[in-house]
């Protein structure tokens, strides 16, 4: 929620910057969804809310729905804000428009980047991470769960972990696992092992299709 509210924040002071150096002209944002379910469309609502005193028109536009692979580019934008992974790539494959990705993990973006060598030669495109650093997390869990010494953690084999010093008495169990193989049975061996987990920008793991195991 926190980083959420601040994402938002950063996004609305960026905005009513670029409004003012427009000065009269009403700047053209393009704020598309990664779907229509709750958290996305909560940060639409927080976000209009934010620029709502700004020279801003927002239009919101969902990844899956209402836009052909080629019409992209021919609705004119100043900015497209895309919320999640999927409206992410859907915005650099469609628009011709500076793009921003927020809600995102660093792997993600770095991928998309390398799957769309050419869109990122010739736009701006950009990100606000989704990642938090270790050192925060690790100190959080320690401060609000004090008797909870060993941390789980889930990657796959693309997931590049580099983790700070643990905080004194934390242990970590970190288990690399192949979702379409072994998720099930990693993930019981770490929840088996581990006073609490700690969930990572992984969208190997952590995605709609797996998200049942974890419910």
């Amino acid at each position: 929620m926190v980083f959420r509210q601040f994402t938002i924040l950063l996004l609305a002071s960026a905005i009513a910057l670029l409004t003012t150096l427009a000065q009269a002209e009403t700047l053209n944002v393009r704020l598309v969804l990664s779907d229509n379910t709750p958290p996305y469309r909560q940060f639409s609502t927080a976000l209009n809310q934010a620029l709502a005193a700004s020279k801003a028109d927002v239009a919101v536009v969902e990844s899956q729905a209402g836009i052909s692979p080629q019409s992209g580019a021919g609705i004119h934008a100043d900015l497209v804000i895309a919320v999640g992974m999927k409206a992410m790539e859907f915005a650099i494959a469609r628009f011709d428009a500076p793009v921003l990705g927020v809600m995102i993990p660093r792997m993600g973006y770095e991928a998309l980047l390398e799957n769309h060598p050419a869109h990122h030669r010739f736009k701006a495109i950009s990100a606000i991470y989704l990642d938090q650093p270790w050192d925060r997390q690790l100190n959080f869990i320690q401060a609000a769960l004090p008797e909870h010494k060993t941390v789980g953690l889930l990657y796959s084999p693309n997931t590049h972990i580099t983790l700070p010093r643990l905080p004194r008495g934390m242990s970590l169990n970190a288990q690399s696992t192949r979702p379409a193989e072994n998720l099930f049975a990693t993930l019981e061996s770490v929840l088996t092992n581990s006073d609490v987990l700690l969930v990572i920008p992984d969208s190997e793991i952590y995605r709609a299709a797996t998200c049942a195991i974890f419910c």
